[in-house]
Formats: C-alpha cells, structure tokens, sequence
C-alpha cells in the first residue's frame, strides 16, 4: 500500500473505533458552552440583579449560615462570583456536595442545590466522565480524545491536494453535487476548516485526564522546569495552635481584596483538618478562570505566607492556568465561545459524515462484488 493509502486504513478504523465517543465529547461540549449565560438567564438565584457598592459578607458569616441550614455538612470553600452574582458557599458530608447561594451583601440564602441532579453538571460529567467512576471514563475520554487528534492529522494528509490545479475544489463543496458528494466534501472541507482550534481545543482538553500533558505545555513554555515545584503549597507547623480561628478566614478574604481591588471574582477555602492553610484566589474577570492569583495564609492568625499573583508566575504555569479558558473560548469571552460552540459542533458532525463515507463505499463495495 502507498503512504495516503495507509493514512486512509488508518483514518477509517480510528473513527470506526472513536467515532461515537468523540460525538459525545463534542455535543456535550457545545451545550456547556454557554452554561453561564443560560444560568444568567433562567435561574433568579445565580444573579443578584442589582450590583452594590458596599463590601461582601464575611466567608465566616456565611459558613455559620450554611452550617445552620445543614448541620450535618462541612464547609470546604466559598467563592464570590462577582457584584451582580451569588456567593455559594460549596459543602459536602460523606459523599454527598450541596451548593449553598446567597446573596453576597445580605447573607440570605437563595437556594439549596444538589450538584447530582444538575443538569450542566451532568453535561459536564458526561464530558469528562462518560457518567462512569472517573477512574475509568476519563481514560475513555481521553484516549478517544488523543484518537481523534490522528483523526486530524491523518484527515489533513488524505484532503491536502495532489496538483495546484486541485485546490480551490479542496476548499469548498460542491453543493449542486448528489448528497453523497455534498457530504464527501463537507466532511473534507470543514474538517480542514477548524483542524488548528479543535486540535488546541482536544491538547487542553487532555490536561484534564492526564497531568503529563499539563505537565508537557509546563515545560514547553518554560523551556523546562517542574511544575509541581512552584506550585508547591507552603507547609507550617501547627503544633502550637488547638483550632483554626475563624476570623483568620476573614483577614485571609480581605488581604486578598486588598492586594487586587480590581478583582471581580474570588475564592477562599476553609480548612479542613489540623495543619491545612487558608488558600485565596483571585480573578480580574467574573465567571472567567484565568489570570488569577493565589495567596496562601496562616489557618490561626491569617498572616499571608506566600503571595503568587498572576504577573510573578512563569510563562508556562501562566498557561496552564489559562488551559479552562482556553479550552471553552471563554478567555476571549462571549466571541470566543461562539468559536468553540462552532468547532466543537462540526467536530461532532465529523463522525457522522464519516460513518455515512465508510457505509456508502462499503455497500458499494460489496454490490461489485456481487
């Protein structure tokens, strides 16, 4: 067999193999792409309609407020949305999670919200998971994610044309052609199309599976060096201490408020067992996980011990930490997720139109045989 005919073995059997996943991955991934929006919209507890210019409630308010409306629950975070959105205050006990919203000037509670019966989580747990135990979907995922990469690449290799005279036919369909030629091209044509974003698309969405390719971009940006070196969370002794004090939580909130006024979105943890810090984290841009900075404080008196904003990290954790918004276009806003909505729509297309190619020559096939 010649070079493309061995491309074109190839490219038939991966898709037969990762066809029906890679549509999963891909259709599910344009209807959470604007979960956000469609949140704002239909759901009265996510946005607080009137932004206020007076402070929000304290994170140790409103772990009292979620501990009194769920006894039996622990508080692991809180997060601050932005000054037109609800604060949710995330809780879990045993293997259960609620989601608590409140109003983040008022402290009142909005709604109580069981993140199994959602359905945008659902949509993203099927995106990662199949809906299977982690452990096994996102090797699926991710292996039908790395598939379909070859996909790209093998398919760029079959469609790039043998004489110039050829080309201007690569780039377009023959629409006045028989259905089968329209599909045969479209298939061909918008594949090429969006190959550069839905492989940039698939790199980011592998860091989610395996560390090695969080790792990989780490390195490639730094020309080197180990990531989990300077992501390292400070260590202290505890020892001296009987409890985690709770207006630590507090200061904690506040230094970061002050050290990035500017921030629309934060984050602020509570700890969990004896020797764990307090972790901070703030974002110039609400519902929007990149640039962000971390700072870590001590769990009883909520002195910062380690301060990490944006602008100090390197090159390649900088990426990686742009690696979600990259991924769902959101780091270039609402334009930016129409691109992914759209690639991500083709490339759940692409099976399809495959599938109809590998049956239409198949039964073709086996009619001259007969």
């Amino acid at each position: 067999m010649g070079f493309k005919t061995q491309i074109r073995f190839l490219h038939k059997w991966l898709g037969l193999i990762s066809g029906l996943i890679v549509f999963i991955i891909s259709i599910t991934g344009c209807i959470f792409c604007f979960h956000d929006e469609i949140k704002d919209i239909t759901r009265k507890e996510w946005r607080v309609v009137e932004p206020q210019s007076k402070p929000f409630v304290l994170p140790s308010v409103l772990k009292e407020k979620a501990k009194e409306i769920l006894p039996n629950y622990n508080s692991s975070m809180v997060s601050y949305y932005g000054k037109n959105r609800s604060a949710i205050v995330y809780t879990y006990a045993d293997s259960e999670n609620r989601y608590l919203y409140f109003n983040p000037y008022t402290g009142k509670h909005l709604k109580t919200e069981d993140p199994d019966t959602d359905f945008f989580i659902i949509v993203e747990r099927i995106h990662l998971y199949l809906l299977l135990p982690d452990y096994i979907g996102k090797h699926i995922i991710g292996s039908a994610t790395i598939i379909f990469i070859l996909l790209v690449i093998s398919g760029l290799i079959q469609w790039w044309p043998k004489r110039k005279s050829d080309l201007k036919r690569s780039f377009t369909v023959k629409w006045s052609a028989k259905w089968r030629r329209v599909n045969y091209d479209w298939h061909n044509t918008s594949g090429f199309y969006i190959s550069i974003l839905a492989v940039i698309i698939a790199i980011t969405g592998l860091t989610f599976t395996y560390e090695w390719v969080s790792d990989g971009i780490y390195s490639t940006f730094n020309f080197g060096g180990d990531k989990t070196l300077e992501i390292k969370v400070p260590v202290i002794d505890t020892t001296k201490f009987n409890s985690n004090s709770v207006t630590a939580v507090d200061r904690a909130f506040t230094t970061t408020a002050k050290l990035q006024p500017d921030a629309e979105m934060y984050f602020v943890t509570f700890p969990q067992q004896k020797g764990n810090i307090i972790e901070t984290g703030a974002y110039p841009h609400a519902l929007r996980y990149d640039h962000q900075s971390n700072y870590y404080f001590h769990p009883h008196t909520g002195k910062l011990i380690q301060s990490e904003p944006f602008q100090k990290k390197t090159l390649g954790l900088q990426v990686v930490e742009m690696n979600y918004g990259i991924h769902t276009g959101q780091i270039l806003n609402l334009p930016g997720k129409i691109m992914a909505f759209i690639v991500s729509l083709i490339a759940a297309a692409l099976p399809l139109t495959g599938f109809i190619i590998w049956y239409g020559r198949n039964k073709k096939s086996k009619k001259s045989r007969a």
